[in-house]
């Protein structure tokens, strides 16, 4: 009878002294330790290679993904304030401007971390061959093969933090 009393203390303590170890180290985990200014890392275009939008086009996305950091994680606006800014490489004097959607605060920190993903449709928005000299889309460019551009991208929070400014790599736009 001793014996099974012996083995089940030996059980009961090395349960508890696992289970003690086991929330030492869970508590140990700390919270992520961001700076409030949000932080912008390119990950990607889906594809470099990309047909110039218009009428007669075939129907494309060129999809950007972003990864994001902010440390009081307060991005995003519910109000009409822009807070992402996405600059062509052929038109620096005409950024295009779009809203993220707000993001809300979470755990004791608030840092945040994720992913943004960007889409640009070739039917709607402005992916073409650019002549230059004139402004927007102008169909197909005779002699003019193809057309490349890169963007620059930054974001801005509810503070009025900007990140740092990601550079995309050069995508190709197939104008005819």
């Amino acid at each position: 009878m001793s014996f099974n009393r012996k083995f089940f203390q030996m059980k009961t303590t090395a349960l508890v002294l696992l289970l003690g170890l086991g929330f030492a180290a869970f508590s140990c985990v700390q919270p992520p330790d961001y700076p409030v200014e949000p932080e912008l890392e390119y990950i990607g275009f889906n594809k470099l290679t990309f047909p110039q939008g218009g009428a007669n086009a075939p129907f494309d996305t060129l999809v950007l993904r972003l990864g994001f950091t902010d440390g009081d994680g307060d991005l995003g606006n519910d109000d009409s304030a822009i807070d992402i800014f996405i600059t062509d490489s052929r038109t620096p004097d005409f950024p295009e401007i779009r809203k993220l959607p707000v993001i809300p605060e979470e755990g004791v920190g608030n840092g945040i971390s994720g992913e943004i993903i960007l889409r640009f449709p070739n039917q709607v928005s402005q992916l073409c061959c650019l002549v230059e000299g004139e402004q927007g889309c102008s169909g197909p460019i005779p002699g003019v093969p193809s057309d490349t551009f890169s963007y620059q991208v930054q974001i801005q929070d509810r503070a009025g933090n900007l990140s740092n400014v990601v550079q995309t790599e050069m995508v190709t736009l197939i104008c005819n």
